[in-house]
């Protein structure tokens, strides 16, 4: 069950963007190997269409990334799901950063699971936007900053969990301070042309177990604000 489940009236849609095709969606990813059935049911119960242009909703439950202005996207909907199990499958954290807002999609599954989001983003318009789905699907766990996210949000800081939604050749240390000694971390790292998810587990000693979990594409972890 969710821990703060959407209002109904968020889940109202037709033809392309109705319950049904949300079902569709759902399906598809318990196929394609996503395993949580928390993650899955979120997933189908998520207004997709709400965090694109009118002129995509047609697309909005495909399982693909999409575009939302300012050189960023929606990311296909399987990485959302993976990225969101990968930093479940060792218990709810209480309290997760995202780094990289944008549409705001990741961080309204990620609400209806978690307990606190703290998420940060660059592009003030971005921010804006998903500012407003946040209070129009009635979240009120979820805090948004417009920042630098390559430095985190320290006064908040230790965090259980931390996801970034960008890539970079690294994870800045200033946001791997700012996980918790036994917190999780899940992240595509890499150049554009050749990105690979990984998950970063403290061990409770000041070190990390590292795994791959399979090829992706971000847009670029990018510094400063705009």
């Amino acid at each position: 069950m969710n821990v703060h489940p959407l209002p109904p009236s968020a889940l109202k849609g037709e033809g392309m963007t109705s319950q049904r095709a949300r079902d569709r969606l759902a399906t598809k990813l318990k196929e394609e190997g996503i395993r949580d059935q928390r993650v899955i049911d979120v997933i189908r119960n998520t207004p997709r269409h709400h965090f694109i242009d009118q002129a995509l909703h047609s697309r909005a439950y495909e399982n693909t990334a999409l575009p939302i202005g300012h050189g960023q996207t929606i990311s296909q909907p399987w990485v959302v799901a993976r990225m969101t199990e990968a930093l479940l499958e060792f218990g709810v954290p209480q309290k997760v950063l995202e780094i990289g807002t944008g549409s705001g999609y990741q961080a309204v599954v990620l609400a209806q699971i978690v307990p606190q989001i703290y998420t940060v983003e660059r592009i003030e318009e971005l921010l804006r936007q998903a500012r407003r789905r946040f209070r129009q699907l009635g979240l009120t766990n979820i805090r948004s900053r417009h920042d630098d996210g390559k430095l985190g949000w320290a006064d908040e800081a230790p965090f259980d969990a931390i996801i970034l939604t960008a890539a970079g050749d690294a994870i800045p240390h200033a946001i791997l301070d700012q996980l918790s000694p036994t917190g999780v971390l899940v992240a595509p790292v890499g150049s554009p042309s050749n990105q690979m998810l990984i998950r970063m587990r403290g061990d409770g000693q000041g070190d990390f177990i590292q795994e791959e979990l399979g090829a992706v594409s971000f847009v670029p972890l990018l510094g400063g604000i705009g």
